[in-house]
């Protein structure tokens, strides 16, 4: 074999192996090719990676593992299967069946035993798990990539296949040309250098060598009928008693293996961990650095007995709907539960906490009649209103586990939430029904509200033939550690994420905001930021959403939280950053009478982001009467901390706690403990975590509300709970002597200068406090190490303008934050920053830093 990129040629081999698969004549040996790094290992051998390539690929695909095995102990064999790669033509047709008992040949003739991982992709997933299942006995894992193991006989084989599959385009497109094999090249993201494509081409140079890529498409087994379809559905039914450890990872933009066959695997393989590499292709090996998780996993299974999840704190459980079912037969059953605003400021529709309570009941008899179970999938794409509250506590009561991504995640990220949940059950109103005909997104429909287009959006159910029948749900409450609830992350950071709550956890969640809050049953609540209209019931609070976008906080009008407030007679009201301020900038418009609504309010509550004190102190004069709290928290953990505006005010004025370096958001909630890792010189958290004040690092937190693991998110997982029992926020702050926290930004924004490490949010603060400036951020541009600070800023008059500051202003800036130590080596302007699609608060300063950096480098002055 010639010298590749990525290959050492040491590591290729040949050898031969007598076959005794049944399409060979008795007495055959066939030539193997196969890469094998055993004279790289210098220690202990741990045991044998055996690497399976698909189509049209061969070992070349796997080079990445064999350096990384060798360093952690692991002999890599990577073959090429028989009429592929550099290994025999033997110019016979092989089936399935023929290649595992050729995968079998091979390991005796190599002499393989025990430890043995498999690892496979595409139609060699198949043929490795065929061997896995046939050999369990010195079986130690299985490691797959795209593949599949069964097609769904109601759904099409994917297109990209029934193309390579027709008479006119097979043979054609496989082997006469480099059709398949150009394609199958062109799907990786990034597109592949050209020396590696030139590598993947080399043994398949003539039409003859490419025999192999014909037969293995032809291979595929399209229906009963098929030679290799019995095989194959025995493999997939025998794999399900695996009782190895197996590991998934998985490009989910891949054009042929989905994220439907990716769910079709884990179900098959419950005990499997599962990383989806977002925006990852067919090719996941090129795409992504496959080897370190994969040896990473492997030290982990190898080092924990149990599935090696960290501890976490428990909690008594009290299932989430108890409230409703207890005011429904009590004093409370005709009072007031939940209410929907209409648009001219009255309410539109409303439930008593007994009709709540027979809604929620009977509308879980419907969905069991259809098919919801427990660990049923359904995705929710209904407003916040009483629809969206009896769907959440009806599939709670299923102990189905709901999906929650809100709109505000834009199309793309809310189509990449849906499809890597892959509902079972997609309920939603007409628009969201619309997108998942769009966007292909799984799961049997059931239309919220009018559809006249069902048919064509292939809506099976409609939410009100749910409602119809007169049955109430009398099923058994699920387990409390079972999962409950799928939340999505903002996106503020990179892709959402899906955070997996189990039903004790959510519980938990409740719990905590009632003794944080004081919110006990019979309060009243207007819910202007979605996750808390989902928790009012749970509260036993009464409950209302205002009319506004709730995906767009900054919708949400002074009048329209003044109607809300009157039409429930609110004692708490819960909004963002954004909203609150449209509701300073459109206070004009309360309608008369109504501000007496806000003036009972005793409790308001700004989540989503951090809020500025002076935000809260013209926020006070609305709601005289409130006490004004700014919880600290996140998808993963809500509350973590809280603290109102008097707290605030007094943390500001001690000379302790160094004000003005960060957000200060008070103390750790009940049953919350927060500790803090220091950073290092490159700004990563690698300290032993502690409480020592005026250390700064990264926020971790433990308390039985925090989420349970993200989905299918293994490397995410284990990087955010690597410190056992604790949940590593990616947030960075310090603690202060009186115990309260100080949010100083997020981890992927810390600045390494030459100066050394910097924390955004101060030197912002510092910036903010000119009168000329109403908005600004900071951040790094260029290397780790020795990238220069740049602040953007956002001028008080600004113009449509984006670049270098003027002089004076940029003198201003830089003389404001030089006491701190704070160097800047440029000062820009934009008209506005831009932020995160959820919250509308949430500074993107990863989108500010490219920008930075193209404006310094003279690259043009697009904004972000």
């Amino acid at each position: 074999m010639v010298e590749l990129p990525g290959v050492d040629p040491s590591w290729s081999a040949y050898l031969d192996v007598p076959s005794t698969a049944d399409v060979d004549p008795a007495g055959t040996i066939n030539r193997w090719h196969y890469l094998d790094n055993l004279a790289s290992i210098t220690g202990d051998l741990r045991g044998t990676l055996l690497c399976v390539h698909g189509n049209p690929t061969w070992s070349y695909l796997w080079r990445s593992l064999l350096p990384a095995g060798a360093e952690h102990g692991w002999r890599v064999i990577a073959v090429d299967q028989l009429e592929m790669g550099y290994s025999e033509r033997t110019g016979r047709t092989r089936r399935l069946a023929d290649r595992v008992r050729d995968l079998e040949d091979f390991v005796s003739a190599v002499g393989l035993s025990g430890p043995l991982v498999t690892v496979g992709h595409d139609w060699g997933g198949v043929v490795s798990l065929g061997f896995a299942d046939r050999n369990r006995a010195n079986l130690t894992a299985v490691v797959l990539t795209n593949t599949a193991i069964h097609q769904d006989p109601g759904s099409p084989i994917p297109a990209p296949l029934r193309l390579a599959l027709s008479g006119a385009v097979h043979r054609v497109g496989t082997s006469t040309t480099t059709a398949f094999l150009d394609t199958t090249l062109a799907l990786a993201r990034p597109r592949l250098s050209r020396d590696v494509r030139a590598a993947y081409r080399l043994p398949y140079r003539t039409a003859a060598r490419r025999r192999g890529i014909e037969q293995f498409v032809a291979d595929i087994p399209v229906g009963p009928g098929h030679p290799s379809h019995a095989e194959l559905s025995r493999i997939a039914d025998s794999i399900r008693t695996l009782d190895v450890p197996v590991f998934l990872l998985w490009g989910p933009a891949d054009p042929i293996f989905s994220d439907t066959y990716l769910d079709d695997l884990a179900e098959r393989l419950p005990q499997a961990d599962i990383h989806r590499f977002e925006g990852a292709s067919h090719l996941v090996a090129e795409d992504r650095d496959i080897a370190s998780p994969i040896f990473d996993w492997l030290d982990h299974r190898t080092e924990n007995d149990d599935d090696g999840r960290p501890a976490r704190p428990s909690a008594a459980f009290t299932p989430l709907w108890q409230q409703i079912h207890e005011r429904s037969s009590g004093p409370a059953a005709d009072m007031l539960a939940v209410a929907d605003m209409g648009s001219d400021g009255a309410v539109a529709d409303s439930l008593s906490w007994k009709e709540l309570e027979d809604r929620v009941s009977r509308l879980a008899a419907g969905l069991s009649r259809i098919g919801v179970t427990a660990g049923s999938r359904v995705s929710l794409m209904v407003p916040p209103g009483i629809e969206l509250t009896t769907l959440i506590y009806a599939c709670l009561r299923l102990g189905a586990v709901i999906v929650v991504a809100d709109a505000g995640l834009g199309v793309k990220g809310l189509s990449r939430a849906v499809r890597g949940t892959v509902p079972d059950f997609l309920i939603g109103i007409e628009r969201a029904l619309v997108a998942g005909r769009l966007f292909g997104w799984p799961g049997t429909r059931v239309s919220v509200g009018a559809a006249p287009r069902a048919r064509l959006l292939g809506v099976r159910h409609r939410l009100e033939d749910l409602l119809a029948g007169h049955s109430s749900y009398a099923g058994e409450d699920p387990a409390p550690d079972s999962d409950a609830a799928i939340l999505f992350t903002s996106g503020s950071t990179g892709p959402a994420k899906g955070v997996v709550y189990t039903h004790r956890q959510l519980s938990a969640m409740r719990d905590t905001l009632s003794a944080t809050l004081n919110l006990a049953p019979g309060s009243a609540l207007v819910a202007g930021f979605a996750p808390f209209a989902l928790l009012g019931p749970a509260l036993g609070a009464a409950s209302v959403t205002p009319d506004m976008d709730v995906t767009a906080p900054r919708t949400l009008t002074a009048r329209a939280l003044a109607d809300a407030a009157a039409a429930i007679d609110a004692t708490t009201v819960f909004a963002s950053p954004a909203a609150l301020r449209n509701v300073l900038a459109t206070a004009s418009g309360i309608a008369p009478g109504r501000k007496d609504a806000l003036q009972r309010v005793s409790v308001l509550l700004s989540a989503g982001a951090p809020i500025p004190v002076n935000l809260l102190e013209q926020l006070q004069p609305l709601v005289p009467g409130a006490a004004l709290h700014t919880p600290y928290g996140m998808t993963e953990a809500l509350p973590v901390t809280d603290i109102q505006l008097e707290d605030i005010r007094e943390a500001l004025d001690s000379s302790v706690t160094g004000a003005g370096n960060g957000v200060c958001v008070g103390r750790a909630v009940p049953g919350a403990e927060i500790t803090i890792s220091a950073l290092d010189p490159k700004g990563t958290a690698t300290a032993v975590p502690s409480a020592l004040p005026g250390v700064t690092g990264e926020i971790l937190v433990r308390a039985p509300h925090v989420k349970d693991r993200y989905h299918r998110l293994w490397i995410t997982e284990q990087a955010s709970s690597r410190t056992t029992g604790w949940h590593r926020t990616g947030d960075v702050g310090h603690l202060d002597a009186d115990g309260r926290l100080w949010v100083e930004g997020r981890l992927a924004h810390v600045i390494t200068s030459a100066d050394g490490v910097l924390t955004p949010v101060g030197p912002e603060q510092s910036i903010e406090q000119l009168k000329e400036v109403r908005q600004a951020a900071v951040v790094g541009v260029g290397p780790t190490g020795t990238q220069a600070v740049v602040a953007v800023v956002v001028p008080v008059e600004a113009a449509d303008q984006a670049g270098l500051a003027p002089r004076p202003l940029s003198a201003m800036v830089r003389d404001v934050v030089r006491p701190g130590g704070v160097h800047l080596a440029a000062v820009l302007t934009l008209s506005a920053l831009p932020t995160d699609i959820r919250h509308n608060a949430k500074i993107d300063r990863t989108a500010v830093a490219a920008w930075a950096g193209d404006v310094l480098q003279g690259r043009g002055r697009k904004r972000p």
